[in-house]
């Protein structure tokens, strides 16, 4: 309505003198029915706040709004006292878990504290008298289920978890883990380990009684301390670099390096080429008996263009291999990499 006001006078103001008397009188005509118009919108406003008044006074109680999920999704949540009052066995070993501090998150909301964080709202359970249909319950859903449940809050600490061999083979969460009762309380384990990884990897337990093994059962060592179990970059869950040598250097500090003259099966592909990691018959954990025989596994007539200097031209190495003989280790005994020949002699 302004701007036809504003329309108007501004084509009074350019109209010339013969025609000014004319625009004139149409101006007054249309600034009544613009004044009239606004009266009537004033007029209808101040009916319908008034008309509306007696109707909200006689309102004794106040009503939350239709459409106000939240308040209604707040309201399907009861609260871990509530839990705690028919499940307090369970309560109790909740409140002696890392878990447990979910009961003073005050910015997740209902949603993130306590009981229903991982059981889900449970209203209709208690309603319900106990229905275990209307809640969650991890004894009954999939491995999938349960993995979702849990990376919902852990997919930061675990982002590999759903492409880990553990994942593929439908291991869920609380296949190793218990909220409510473990053995392990830093990682809320259900058993320690290595009984806990023994559990499924019985192929791998015999190698650690062999009479030379990483002492693992004695407990010196853990399997977590070489393997992620929720999933690396690399095969095994190494928790390594691409070579595998970064698990072996943290302790074989010796065999790290730089060396001026590199061993190049080490870079290339790592400690395990040389040494089985869990267990050996063999002394420092290497794969065959004999010494001869593992450098004679690249140090020969095959690989003669990739050892110059290690092979004779006649094919094999350049001393007698017979068994008066000594091992390669005997005068090459810094084989990891030497900083002073290129032959890796003392």
């Amino acid at each position: 309505m302004a701007s036809e006001r504003y329309v108007l006078e501004t084509a009074l103001g350019n109209a010339t003198q013969e025609t000014a008397c004319e625009l004139r009188q149409e101006f007054d005509k249309r600034l009544g029915r613009i004044e009239a118009r606004q009266l009537a919108s004033v007029l209808l406003v101040c009916f319908g706040f008034f008309g509306s008044l007696p109707l909200a006074l006689s309102q004794t109680q106040p009503t939350a709004p239709a459409g106000n999920a939240s308040s209604q999704t707040a309201s399907s949540y009861v609260g871990s006292d509530t839990c705690k009052s028919c499940h307090e066995a369970v309560y109790n070993g909740f409140e002696n878990t890392p878990h447990w501090k979910t009961t003073l998150d005050t910015h997740g909301e209902a949603s993130h504290q306590g009981c229903e964080a991982c059981h889900g709202p449970g209203a209709d359970h208690v309603a319900g008298g106990g229905d275990k249909t209307k809640i969650f319950l991890f004894a009954n859903a999939s491995s999938k289920e349960i993995n979702q449940r849990c990376l919902a809050c852990h997919a930061e600490t675990h982002p590999n978890f759903e492409r880990s061999p553990h994942s593929n083979a439908k291991v869920g969460c609380t296949d190793c883990h218990s909220v409510h009762k473990f053995a392990s309380e830093a990682n809320l384990l259900k058993v320690s380990q290595p009984q806990l990884c023994y559990s499924c990897h019985t192929d791998v337990k015999p190698a650690f009684a062999q009479p030379f093994h990483h002492k693992v059962d004695e407990g010196l060592m853990t399997c977590s301390d070489c393997h992620d179990s929720h999933g690396t970059f690399q095969g095994k869950m190494s928790r390594t670099t691409a070579d595998q040598n970064a698990i072996c250097t943290k302790c074989h500090t010796e065999t790290a390096g730089p060396f001026v003259f590199e061993h190049p099966v080490i870079k290339a592909e790592g400690c395990t080429t040389c040494h089985s990691p869990h267990g050996s018959p063999n002394a420092r954990l290497l794969n065959v008996s004999n010494v001869n025989t593992l450098c004679l596994q690249c140090h020969s007539q095959i690989n003669l263009s990739a050892f110059p200097n290690a092979v004779s031209e006649q094919g094999g190495p350049v001393h007698n291999q017979a068994t008066q003989y000594v091992a390669c280790t005997n005068c090459h005994s810094q084989i990891h990499g030497s900083n002073a020949t290129y032959n890796f002699f003392r």
